[in-house]
């Protein structure tokens, strides 16, 4: 498929997935007699585990490392699987913390949230219609 249709598809713009190739988070898997990049599913599963490292806040190099590590898990057999699942669980662990991390945050916000309507409420205040 091309570009628009992977975009659409993943939930990502045509401009970030272009700034992922260029970065090399993704290549696409071909190249169309007129240039057009053409991505298969697997190049959308990798799309989608980017999308999902985002907002955790993983760099591009972290990015870059799990990818490779997936696509080295899928082959690897002994020892070196055995390696990778530790750097996958290591991963996990990362990813967990931040994702605890990110649900205080947002209860956080939502206390300051409920405290603002509440003194609102209380000082018969009122939100413009397109405020709410």
């Amino acid at each position: 498929m091309q570009i628009g249709e992977a975009a659409e598809r993943v939930g990502l713009s045509i401009r970030t997935i272009r700034h992922y190739e260029e970065v090399g988070l993704i290549v696409p898997s071909a190249r169309s007699e007129g240039g057009f990049r053409l991505y298969t599913e697997p190049d959308l599963d990798r799309l989608a585990v980017v999308k999902r490292m985002k907002p955790l806040g993983f760099t591009l190099d972290e990015m870059r490392d799990l990818l490779a590590l997936l696509d080295a898990l899928d082959t690897a057999t002994g020892t070196d699987r055995a390696a990778l699942l530790d750097r996958l669980d290591m991963f996990h662990t990362a990813a967990t913390t931040r994702v605890t991390a990110l649900r205080e945050q947002l209860a956080t916000a939502e206390g300051f949230a409920g405290t603002l309507r509440a003194k609102l409420d209380h000082h018969g205040g009122h939100l413009p219609e397109r405020d709410r």
